[in-house]
């Protein structure tokens, strides 16, 4: 009865973790360029819950393990804003800024120029380029961004957007403001990656399939709640009879 208890509880931790994934892909279903995760799960076989002595020996238990997120890299939608400074990512590159704890990785390309003149994501981040930050002076017009991601106005090339791929994007990790972190080299994108000026990649996250995913969760937390308060009344009953014995 007691392990009944210790395997509910391991479920609903789980389906808790779940909920939470669930909840941040539903919020940022309007982010730019934001890529949706999925819970991952494994069973675990208590391997000493167990007592072989009986007539009938028990059965292993199965306990939950909450083995982190999937980040799903699926293309999001590509909205056309006429915006010279939006960019879109195509395949599966990155584009490189320099954050505050050095160089992220984002899908956000709505750009634009700060007082400086540097390009700098809506988070006023510098965009990297091959050689540096690209700054562009007040005084330059007709800019443009390449598929490439070479920026040109009037008086020529600017600088080129800092595109990276990697071996396990999987394994990359969200760092707050739509920026991503990762502890592996990032390695120059080549043809994997290219941009449509003018665009914006909208988050990949599908509404009605998160939605759909609420409800299971939350069905199945309610039922994982009715079996441990199921079992708590029934170790009560047990506990009163047994007191009662002469």
């Amino acid at each position: 009865m007691q392990n009944a208890l210790f395997v509910g509880v391991s479920s609903q931790v789980a389906l808790q973790r779940e909920l939470d994934v669930i909840a941040n892909n539903m919020a940022n279903i309007s982010t730019n360029g934001f890529k949706g995760r999925a819970s991952r799960f494994q069973e675990y076989l208590m391997p000493v819950a167990s007592a072989d002595s009986f007539s009938r020996p028990d059965r292993r238990l199965s306990y939950v393990i909450d083995q982190g997120t999937t980040l799903d890299l699926g293309q999001g939608p590509i909205e056309q804003t006429g915006n010279p400074l939006d960019v879109a990512v195509k395949g599966p590159a990155f584009i490189a800024v320099q954050g505050p704890a050095g160089e992220r990785y984002t899908r956000n390309g709505a750009f634009s120029l700060n007082a400086q003149g540097q390009l700098v994501t809506s988070d006023g981040y510098p965009v990297a380029g091959d050689g540096g930050p690209i700054t562009v002076n007040p005084q330059e017009t007709g800019l443009s961004i390449g598929p490439d991601g070479t920026v040109s106005t009037n008086l020529g090339i600017r600088g080129r957007i800092k595109l990276v791929t990697f071996a396990n994007p999987g394994a990359l990790v969200n760092d707050g403001g739509n920026l991503y972190s990762s502890t592996a080299p990032a390695r120059p994108a080549g043809l994997d990656g290219r941009l449509e000026a003018g665009a914006l990649e909208r988050s990949n996250v599908s509404p009605v399939l998160e939605m759909t995913r609420l409800m299971d969760v939350n069905r199945s937390y309610a039922m994982v709640t009715s079996m441990i308060s199921r079992m708590d009344e029934l170790r009560g009953t047990a506990i009163s009879k047994l007191a009662n014995v002469a």
